[in-house]
């Protein structure tokens, strides 16, 4: 797959994400993938993107830099949202967070077979503290 394509393929999966349409995630996830490091179903990884969009509020990601080397992917975003339920183990404060995720994908035939992601869960507390 081109870079040109897996840039495309990585857009739409954003834009999926952030528009709540999880039911999509076939066409950017194998039925088995390895979500840091533990092997888990599609449905399983679509159940924990769930649970974050509804443990907070307007969840939205953000791109801010994408670099494509053959088949991987590597993401630093901007994520934004409300926790409104328990979140990371964190209690909600009605504060707003905005705070970095680094995530890292590799692809085979069109789709990630293995991600790994990063949130800076140090800045979220801090925020929810105030």
């Amino acid at each position: 797959m081109s870079t040109v394509d897996l840039r495309r393929v990585y857009l739409d999966y954003l834009e999926a994400v952030n528009a709540r349409e999880l039911h999509r995630m076939a066409e950017f996830a194998h039925d088995t993938i390895i979500f840091n490091g533990e092997t888990v179903s599609r449905d399983d990884y679509v159940a924990a993107m769930q649970q974050a969009l509804d443990s907070v509020q307007n969840f939205v990601w953000r791109l801010d830099d994408l670099i494509i080397e053959g088949d991987r992917v590597a993401a630093r975003l901007t994520d934004t949202g409300t926790p409104v339920k328990e979140w990371l183990g964190l209690q909600p404060t009605g504060r707003d967070v905005t705070f970095t995720e680094y995530a890292f994908y590799h692809f085979r035939d069109g789709r990630f077979e293995h991600m790994w992601y990063l949130l800076d869960a140090q800045t979220i507390a801090k925020q929810l503290a105030g």
